[in-house]
């Protein structure tokens, strides 16, 4: 058995403001998808805690920008839509969706006026399939890179990205810090406790249930229970489930069955709380009845994950204990989660 990392840095301000400065701001995050970018779009999002504008201009082309005007750093975006220009509302500055400076109020009145210098800040953008990534650090790795073999995986069990199609998006905060939340997806020994329904239709035994870490990608594979009578019907094109973790903070879920993945970041706010959204696809002939099933039974892992979450972080943040151990068969991927956070976080 290993030791886990400190508990005292799942409270930590300082922690948090080193994740942030070392992990965050240089890493691939999800942020959105290509159906939230018609032409002449935008949608405004969240790189870790770095504000982010992604656009679509008239030559088709996603970029993304800090959402910060450069004039006193104000958010040119909220939300998303459609429009030609973004323009701030503290003092009026307006850029077009190239992220060129249009105009700035009084500027005339300015000896040589820098225009051409003080368009939003760019950050690299990339896209694989429908997804839609930033990275906010200077000189990204190349998307592909950063993605591994989840994508030739995912190819690989039958379903194609391209063809999916946005359902929903779901949305929520929790009393617990980030890393918490990502270490409870990372193993499924609790899933026989704490998911019954889950466990009725997937199997989660040792033997069956499998991991693999590979780089920052951590994957999780699924049998279906050839004995399971659970209330979701998983035949279909999709013969097994994978869950794959990218680090430091993407999730990927993708059930066996129909078409289908949802896809979101584990985004830390405070110490104490965590922000997470999932964006839901599914296949576009994917009957609604079947859709109507998946989101109830995801739904009820998530409510059951909550209490999980939430309740070790009343645990650890009580300063009761320094650390916990490690299962080394059954919490592999946490293990090589806090590894890499670890190194990331070292002087």
């Amino acid at each position: 058995m290993e030791p886990t990392i400190p508990y005292s840095w799942y409270v930590s301000p300082e922690i948090l403001r080193r994740e942030q400065e070392r992990i965050f701001r240089s890493a691939w995050q999800y942020v959105g998808h290509t159906g939230q970018l018609p032409e002449g779009g935008y949608f405004a999002a969240h790189a870790g805690r770095t504000p982010i504008v992604v656009t679509r201009a008239r030559d088709g082309e996603i970029r993304a920008f800090l959402n910060l005007c450069r004039h006193r750093g104000f958010p040119v975006a909220r939300g998303e839509g459609r429009r030609e220009t973004l323009q701030c509302p503290y003092h009026a500055w307006t850029y077009g969706l190239d992220g060129c400076l249009r105009a700035a109020p009084r500027s005339d009145e300015e000896t040589a006026f820098p225009q051409d210098e003080l368009g939003l800040h760019p950050v690299a953008a990339g896209t694989w399939g429908p997804f839609v990534f930033v990275n906010a650090g200077p000189d990204p790795e190349p998307l592909a890179d950063a993605l591994g073999s989840m994508p030739a995986q995912v190819a690989e069990l039958g379903l194609d990205v391209d063809a999916l199609v946005h359902h929903t998006r779901w949305e929520t905060e929790l009393a617990a810090n980030w890393k918490i939340v990502c270490e409870n997806f990372l193993e499924c020994y609790h899933c026989q406790v704490a998911h019954p329904g889950f466990a009725e239709v997937i199997d989660v035994s040792a033997e069956a249930y499998a991991l693999d870490a590979s780089g920052r990608l951590s994957s999780q594979y699924g049998p279906i229970r050839e004995s399971g009578r659970g209330k979701m019907e998983l035949d279909g094109e999709l013969p097994r489930s994978q869950f794959h973790f990218l680090w430091p903070n993407l999730t990927v879920n993708i059930f066996p069955g129909h078409p289908n993945v949802s896809i979101g970041p584990v985004v830390p706010r405070t110490p104490d709380t965590t922000y997470r959204f999932l964006d839901y696809f599914f296949g576009p002939d994917v009957e609604q009845s079947w859709i109507d099933d998946l989101m109830a039974f995801d739904d009820q892992v998530g409510r059951e994950d909550r209490g999980l979450v939430e309740g070790v972080h009343e645990g650890v943040a009580s300063g009761g204990l320094e650390r916990g151990v490690l299962m080394s068969r059954s919490e592999q991927l946490i293990g090589h989660f806090e590894a890499l956070t670890a190194a990331a976080l070292a002087d």
